[in-house]
């Protein structure tokens, strides 16, 4: 099966410029390796953004990396949810484990994908699997194994 993703971008933080392309195509590759088409929202939001969402969503303070949220009932068909990115995160925790920023803000890009299609991490074993396809779609896109 042919996959087909498209992206809805909102961008709310400068340190998220010129990155829309390479998150774009991290996103195709990730349904197109998974089979899936039909459409995603990504914001690509600030620490301030994403802590609100967080709150809201999960009654978790302050900000995380990537949050997803699957569609919900009733949703345009073909709608496969939304993903939120939080760059000053994003770039700490790149900073910290010797990444590029690009490099690991395609990894959660491409995690939060597999969150949306129904993948999760909750479980060892759950979590090897999810890990497997993240790898597996990055080295597509010549990103190296963010596990390693």
């Amino acid at each position: 099966m042919e996959a087909n993703l498209e992206v809805d971008i909102l961008v709310n933080s400068s340190l998220w410029k010129g990155q829309e392309d390479l998150l774009s195509s991290a996103l195709a590759a990730a349904a197109q390796k998974m089979g899936k088409s039909g459409s995603v929202s990504l914001l690509l939001g600030d620490d301030a953004a994403i802590a609100e969402l967080n709150q809201q969503f999960r009654n978790k303070a302050g900000p995380t990396n990537v949050l997803s949220f699957p569609p919900a009932p009733g949703a345009e068909p073909g709608f496969l949810g939304d993903i939120a990115l939080a760059a000053e995160t994003i770039v700490e925790q790149a900073q910290f484990q010797g990444k590029r920023f690009e490099h690991h803000a395609s990894h959660l890009v491409v995690h939060g994908f597999l969150h949306l299609i129904g993948y999760d991490h909750e479980k060892p074993a759950d979590a090897e699997i999810m890990e497997a396809r993240e790898r597996e779609i990055l080295i597509s896109l010549g990103i190296e194994d963010p596990y390693a």
